[in-house]
């Protein structure tokens, strides 16, 4: 290894394992992590994060909604631009990795470059988007949406989960505007590159550090439905007559899992989860037949047709049980889609140059969990990811990811980055 891939690599380890430290210092209580979107610990990741820019010499600005940009200058102002980083903001009690080994990944890589003295081709500009994770806000990937212009006015008033209070408001509590944001001119189509730990186990079966991801799952939800049936007492209420919620819900999810598996033999691309059973208010009780149950669907697909077929089962499943079980009543309430993305052949062998420059060949990979990536590529960007290996889970407190990994990963981009000066 010559001393300036020493150097470099001394310093892209240095810095993921320092800023995935110091933005885990920030949580609210309970196990693992969690930093609400649009809240006062979101808001102090970022500021840290613009702390650790400014001294690397960057200069650092701010959109209307709040996310960050920290600019690198290339030596070409020709060149296409790459923007890299990801979010800050986690799920309730998520894990140490999701949202912020990017962020430290991309900052690495601007540590590496100072550090060598080496000037890009193109810009560098490091990414930290606001409000990624959609458990808080009905709206997908709100920052970076935001940021290209592609936020509707009417989104702004989407509930946070935990307040009840709208986007437009806990954007203004954190300084920004959400006005300015509804006309906020995007910066023209570029690149984008976001690392990501793996939200399942592939590449830890395989024993591989990192691969690249070629297409991101669209999303189809039911965040607050309902069954309604008929409260009775649980030893007088005869069989014929009853209108159990549970029963009702019990039979749509085993319907849910038979469609699941048709479309899987079919050869589609599909994910079924009822993620929340909601059977706990007061006035259920052991010797009662529950007369009501909340739950939430969430289905996937890299395929947007398989995602309406999916959801045109679900409906008829619905209908046959209704019919099938008087006093059962199901409201769906609102739902919520994020379109399928196919992110960029050419980013996708950006990256693999890099890579295979240092003897390695990462494989080519689906995302089932939706990214910030995938509104760049909506929006026309070329768009790429970068997964990092995980083995325990994600979205929980229990994450595993080696920074090692996301090291490995850093320095061939970084290689990409420096190959890329040569043409």
């Amino acid at each position: 290894m010559s001393a300036r891939s020493a150097l470099a690599a001394k310093t892209i380890r240095a810095t993921v394992e320092r800023v995935v430290t110091r933005v885990n210092t920030l949580s609210a209580g309970g196990p693992g992590w969690t930093r609400p979107s649009y809240s006062d610990l979101e808001s102090a990741a970022h500021t840290m994060i613009e702390e650790e820019a400014l001294a690397l010499g960057l200069a650092v600005s701010r959109d209307a909604a709040g996310n960050l940009f920290a600019l690198l200058k290339g030596r070409n102002p020709q060149a296409i631009p790459l923007y890299a980083g990801s979010h800050l903001d986690t799920v309730a009690e998520g894990g140490a990795y999701d949202g912020q080994a990017g962020v430290a990944g991309a900052l690495a890589l601007a540590a590496a470059l100072r550090a060598e003295d080496h000037t890009p081709e193109a810009d560098l500009v490091i990414t930290v988007t606001r409000a990624e994770e959609s458990v808080w806000f009905p709206v997908s990937y709100v920052g970076s949406r935001a940021a290209l212009g592609r936020l509707a006015r009417e989104e702004m008033e989407a509930k946070r989960v935990d307040t009840q209070r709208s986007l437009a408001a806990h954007m203004r509590d954190q300084g920004f505007d959400p006005e300015a944001v509804a006309n906020l001119v995007p910066p023209p189509p570029a690149r984008f590159l976001e690392f990501h730990i793996e939200q399942g186990p592939v590449l830890h079966m395989a024993g591989e550090p990192y691969g690249i991801v070629t297409a991101i799952r669209g999303g189809l939800r039911y965040r607050s439905a309902r069954v309604n049936g008929v409260w009775a007492h649980s030893g007088a209420a005869p069989y014929d007559g009853r209108a159990d919620a549970v029963v009702a819900f019990s039979e749509l999810v085993m319907a849910m899992d038979r469609v699941w598996a048709e479309k899987l033999a079919e050869g589609a691309d599909l994910t079924v989860t009822f993620g929340r059973v909601d059977a706990t208010s007061p006035a259920h009780a052991m010797a009662k037949v529950a007369g009501t149950l909340g739950f939430c669907l969430d289905m996937r697909s890299s395929d947007a047709s398989t995602l309406d077929e999916a959801d045109g089962r679900f409906r008829a499943e619905i209908a046959r049980i209704e019919a099938a079980r008087p006093g059962i009543c199901f409201e769906l309430g609102q739902q919520s889609r994020s379109q399928p993305a196919h992110l960029s052949a050419a980013m996708a062998g950006f990256i693999a140059g890099g890579a295979e420059a240092r003897g390695v060949s990462p494989r080519r990979m689906l995302s089932g969990g939706g990214h910030d990536a995938a509104a760049f590529a909506a929006a026309g960007w070329d768009s790429v990811m970068v997964f990092i290996r995980n083995w325990n889970g994600s979205h929980c407190p229990d994450e595993g990811m080696d920074l090692e990994d996301l090291a490995l990963a850093v320095e061939s981009v970084h290689e990409a980055i420096r190959l890329e000066g040569r043409l």
